[in-house]
């Protein structure tokens, strides 16, 4: 039984790699971008070996590992991304991780991080707006959804998860000292704590030019805002993104699919007989090999 029960889950791994091999080069031109992010992840992983950076070399592997994630939803899950979607998730993995921290976008190109925030609440609005219509497809499920509330639930989606990294940012600075809530240099703060009345009066301290702690002058040309604008700047972005796609899939549903909107190209579909293959390799492994050999 446990022999059967063996040979059973290596037939299926056996399936899913077939079925994996076959998403991948589905689309040539979501392949062609795949394998040259994973050169080029490769590359920049031996660079951090060569440099005792194990760090760079962990986010290299785990980037690797991200690279095969939409492929391996669309067999899953049995849907079915389309190019443009998958592309732009593709070049965003490789833009956050190896773009962002390896080589330290983040800090020395001007708005990196915002970019990448703003494109986060775009396809994160897909997503939500992709999760509607799929099970809407269930036939257990089915009704009818007004294109307002597609777009809502949309842009609604999109902001819980640019809350919920924020979230996650402020975890992992506070608990774990990382500077994942990137410092903002202001000249000026202004504080109801300064009052010395304590009557609730905001004190503005205006002009700041230097920050001097323990006797050390912090040499930044003002004082050190602690992660509060950058989270606010992330979740506007994350706002604009959102409205953009959200705007653009009203759109869509309104039209039930017809009129040509940016939305078009991001919203994920069920598969078909034709493109699921995790269901024909299934089916190629139950025919009967004496069948196969005719």
């Amino acid at each position: 039984m446990k022999k059967n029960s063996k040979q059973e889950k290596k037939r299926e791994k056996k399936q899913f790699r077939r079925a994996m091999d076959r998403e991948l080069r589905e689309h040539r031109s979501s392949f062609l971008v795949f394998y040259t992010l994973r050169l080029l992840v490769l590359v920049v992983l031996v660079r951090q070996l060569f440099l005792h950076n194990y760090e760079g070399t962990f986010l290299c592997v785990l980037t690797i590992l991200l690279l095969y994630v939409p492929s391996w939803l669309q067999v899953k899950l049995h849907i079915e991304l389309p190019p443009a979607l998958e592309i732009t998730i593709l070049c965003f993995i490789f833009a956050a991780e190896i773009l962002g921290e390896v080589n330290a976008f983040y800090v020395n190109v001007p708005n990196w991080d915002t970019m990448l925030h703003t494109l986060n609440g775009f396809l994160a609005a897909a997503v939500g707006f992709s999760l509607v219509l799929l099970l809407n497809d269930d036939e257990r499920l089915t009704f009818d959804l007004s294109p307002f509330f597609l777009a809502l639930v949309a842009f609604c989606f999109s902001m819980t998860i640019g809350v919920l990294w924020e979230f996650f940012e402020f975890g992992m600075d506070y608990f774990f000292h990382f500077d994942m809530q990137k410092d903002t240099v202001v000249n000026a703060i202004y504080s109801v704590a300064l009052d010395p009345a304590r009557s609730n009066k905001v004190v503005a301290v205006k002009g700041i030019q230097d920050v001097v702690i323990n006797g050390q002058s912090l040499g930044v040309g003002g004082y050190l805002d602690i992660g509060i604008i950058d989270t606010m700047k992330d979740l506007f972005v994350n706002f604009i993104g959102a409205t953009v796609f959200s705007v653009t899939g009203f759109f869509y549903a309104r039209s039930k699919g017809e009129k040509r909107t940016a939305a078009q190209n991001f919203v994920p579909s069920k598969k078909t007989a034709e493109t699921d293959y995790l269901k024909q390799a299934r089916e190629e492994n139950s025919v009967d090999p004496a069948k196969k050999s005719e």
